[in-house]
């Protein structure tokens, strides 16, 4: 239903799913009775309001698996780290660990933030194919944060192949000024989910991102297995 990006008829899941027509419609009488699925004056199906509930709880669980991570990047960096997740056309952070210095970066848990001006967001939109990021920034915009944002598509898929290349993004003040964020894709996460480190430019220099870099990577792999293995234990 997802995947459909709205209203379904039931004959469309049988086809997409591959199964008989008389299971889908018990499976999807049982959702709309939960509150997952519910049934438009159409007769299609959509999402239902209990999945709002559903995805925060998911959501705040996946924070707490990676908090120990977060910690240890926390002592490693010095400098605040964030868990965050692509959520439709924008990233919300799920889970921080805020750095031990006076000054410091501090981002709300469940704050949305845009995909093509922020570390996270950027080295997410690195694991998609060019037609898809383009779609989305066409729908999101390209609203410049600071006079460091980039607001030109062509730029931005420049910037993603270097991402790529390099395997880490960095947002070099182009959220907000004085501030420097280096991100990296968690492998095999759920629902394209990123680790950052960010900080003031004064102590996030270029030197400290050499140095960041190594840490998150290691980070990353470290809740990537600690997730294979709930998921192996589940």
């Amino acid at each position: 239903m997802a995947d459909a990006g709205g209203a379904v008829a039931l004959s469309e899941l049988a086809t997409r799913s591959g199964l008989p027509l008389p299971t889908i419609h018990r499976i999807v009488r049982t959702l709309v009775a939960s509150g997952y699925v519910r049934q438009l004056p159409s007769r299609r199906y959509a999402l239902g309001p209990r999945l709002i509930g559903l995805g925060d709880a998911a959501s705040r669980m996946l924070g707490e698996w990676a908090r120990p991570q977060l910690t240890e990047l926390v002592d490693q960096a010095g400098e605040t780290a964030n868990l965050a997740m692509l959520d439709g056309d924008a990233v919300v952070y799920v889970a921080q660990v805020p750095s031990r210095h006076s000054m410091r970066m501090f981002t709300e848990v469940g704050r949305r933030v845009p995909v093509h001006c922020t570390g996270v967001g950027k080295v997410l939109l690195a694991q998609l194919p060019p037609t898809e990021v383009r779609a989305m920034v066409a729908r999101a915009g390209m609203a410049a944060q600071t006079p460091h944002t980039i607001t030109d598509p062509d730029r931005l898929e420049r910037e993603l192949e270097r991402i790529r290349t390099q395997g880490y993004a960095v947002d070099d003040g182009e959220q907000e000024l004085g501030v420097r964020c280096i991100a990296v894709v968690v492998p095999r996460g759920p629902a394209s989910t990123a680790l950052s480190v960010s900080g003031p430019e004064t102590r996030v220099t270029w030197a400290a991102v050499e140095r960041i870099v190594p840490m998150l990577q290691a980070a990353a792999a470290s809740l990537a297995g600690h997730l294979d293995a709930r998921g192996a234990m589940a």
